[in-house]
Formats: C-alpha cells, structure tokens, sequence
C-alpha cells in the first residue's frame, strides 16, 4: 500500500520497476523471449496485464497475461525473488492457455477482486462483428470476465459461487459475458462494484457498471448489441434480455488517421480506455469519481454513479502532455492515485484538475 514502488508494463515482455520516481537498473521481469513482440503501430498483443497477489509481500506471486509467440494467450504465475528478473522469468507457472483465433480483442487485463479471487478479462477473439458468435456463447471463454480461485489447488479451481458452477453446457470460469473486447476494467476500491470499457464495433464506445453482487451471470449483450444498440441496426434485439451500459460515446475517430497522425479534435473517439474510481486523498474533486478515456482523441472523462445510474458526466481539460496522447490504459499506485498511460511510452501522474 504505498506509493513508494511502481510496476511498469511494457508490451514487449518487460515489468519495469519504478522506486521513487527513478527506473530500477534492473527489470522485476524480462520474458521477451516467449511475447509476441508487435511489429507495427496498433497490434493488440505482447504482455497486456500483470496482477500482484493479495499476499504478495507475504508468497511473491506475481500473475500475468500475455499473447505469445503462437498467439495463445498465457496466463502465468511468477515467483517474484527482487534479486534476479532471470531467476523470476524461470518460475514460470502457466494456470490458463488458449488459442486466440483472430490477432486482435485479446483483452488482457487482470486483477484480484476484494475476494481475492482472480478475475481475467478475455476479448471476442477479434475480426469484426464477433463472426464465431462467440461473445453469446457460454460455451467459449471468449468475450467475458473469468473468475478463479487461485489459492485452493493447481493450477486453478472454480469458486462454488460462480454462476456456471457445475453447469456441464458452459464454461465455469465466465463471471460474466456478452463483451467484445473489456479494455481495462476495475472494481471500485470502497464497495467492489464493476466498471468495464468495451471497446466498440462501428458506432458506439461504451462503460458498463454494475454492482459487485449483481455481476454473476450478467450479460452485456455483444454482438446482440453495441451499446443501447441492436447491432446489427437492423437486428431486432430485445434489450431487456441484456445488462445495458451506463454510458456510451461515439466512435466517430478514424482508427488508420489516428494511426498516421491526423488530428480530429472534434471526433468523440474510436476505442475506450476503462479507468479506475478515483479514492486517492490529493484530488478532493474528484472522489468517486469514475475516470476514463479514449486511446485515439485522448480526450479524459468522468462521472458518478447514483443509483446505478451515470450522472454529472464530465471533460476534463489535460495539460502538461508532451505528445498526443494515445491513452493505452490508466495506472493506480498503493495511495489511490491515478496515472494516464501513453502508448508512445510516456507515463504521467494526474496531479491536479480543470474542467
């Protein structure tokens, strides 16, 4: 719990440790060899997720996910020894390993719940429209939330509460489902409950929420829906058959003129970037607030929930970015505070607000 100490992910396979604003000689990992490594602006996998155990200072386990060399996704454990990332690079324990069928909608994220079990967010498997059905399908992991239980046996058991729980038609690790790709979600650190940015298909980005206890078994609806909407538009959906989001935004960015530099100051976005409830101490204004963005226009959001509803929806002015900003994730250090991720490589600290 505290600020002192920063793990830095890098998509190339590398953890990086930050102690007092100064870089570590030495890498906490290095497994470079077994990561994809991106060959060009926008590829969606590497090393996308790492998660410390809740006992971490106690067992030094340390869990992570990654795409690698066969576009499996992995999810491993570690050994943390803070002597030798090469020491730490040989412990490794693999607890889930599948097929990816597409390069893109990986998800990646990873983090231990209150509970502390460990929950996985797994992407559609990718190509457009969810062609495999598979974010409906509770026969495939794709396109959900996993939850395991790390702790009882290896590699991993499924808790007794989990919605699926002995069902022999589904796969018993989905939390939950119906998403296309959950590009960081988080629990709220006060209460647990859920907030996920799912990157949208054509139209719409969207921030789906829920309340810790109403999570199992939710459907969010892709690729009945995007959004509030049936998708395809023509698609005679019934939403009330879904968990509808509590916030959408246009995805009217182009992907491949953000890519080559174009500026479109006026477009919303084209893909979100899921945040965290502010619950630091420094920024008074913004406590429980949910903070969230857009990988392409940059553009920094926010808004409370009240009775499971978003209110106050919010733009928050950024300043003191050197380069455009490619948000590729936000950070949380021990204290509550927050950290915006620019995929060019530059990390900066949410210090102070202006609307």
């Amino acid at each position: 719990n505290s600020s002192d100490t920063l793990f830095i992910i890098e998509q190339h396979g590398v953890i990086q440790i930050l102690i007092k604003g100064e870089i570590s000689s030495l890498p906490l990992l290095n497994i470079r060899d077994r990561v994809h490594q991106s060959k060009m602006p926008g590829d969606e996998r590497g090393l996308l997720g790492m998660a410390l155990h809740p006992q971490f200072q106690k067992n030094g386990q340390l869990f992570v996910n990654y795409i690698d060399n066969f576009d499996n996704t992995i999810i491993s454990r570690f050994e943390v020894d803070m002597t030798s990332s090469l020491r730490i690079a040989k412990t490794e324990q693999i607890i889930l390993q599948f097929k990816q069928p597409y390069s893109n909608h990986n998800g990646g994220h990873l983090t231990f719940g209150s509970d502390g079990k460990l929950y996985i967010g797994v992407g559609d498997g990718g190509y457009a429209g969810d062609p495999d059905e598979n974010g409906q399908n509770i026969n495939t992991i794709f396109g959900s939330i996993l939850r395991l239980d790390v702790d009882q046996s290896f590699p991993y058991s499924i808790p007794p509460d989990n919605p699926f729980f002995n069902q022999q038609d589904a796969r018993q690790e989905i939390w939950c489902y119906g998403l296309r790709n959950p590009w960081r979600f988080s629990f709220d650190s006060e209460n647990g409950d859920l907030y996920i940015g799912d990157v949208g298909q054509s139209n719409w980005e969207e921030i789906n929420y829920t309340p810790f206890h109403k999570v199992s078994g939710a459907n969010f609806g892709w690729n009945k829906m995007e959004g509030t909407h049936c998708y395809p538009d023509d698609n005679n959906c019934n939403p009330n058959s879904f968990t509808l989001p509590v916030f959408e935004y246009p995805n009217n960015a182009n992907y491949i003129k953000i890519l080559i530099g174009w500026n479109q100051n006026n477009a919303q976005g084209c893909s979100v970037t899921g945040g965290y409830v502010y619950r630091g101490e420094s920024i008074k204004e913004l406590q429980g607030l949910y903070i969230f963005g857009d990988y392409c226009t940059g553009k920094i959001w926010s808004f409370k929930i009240e009775d499971e509803t978003a209110k106050d929806h919010t733009e928050w002015k950024v300043n003191g970015i050197k380069n455009d900003l490619h948000l590729s994730s936000f950070g949380e250090d021990g204290l509550g505070e927050l950290y915006l991720l620019n995929h060019t490589g530059s990390i900066y600290k949410i210090v102070s607000i202006e609307k």
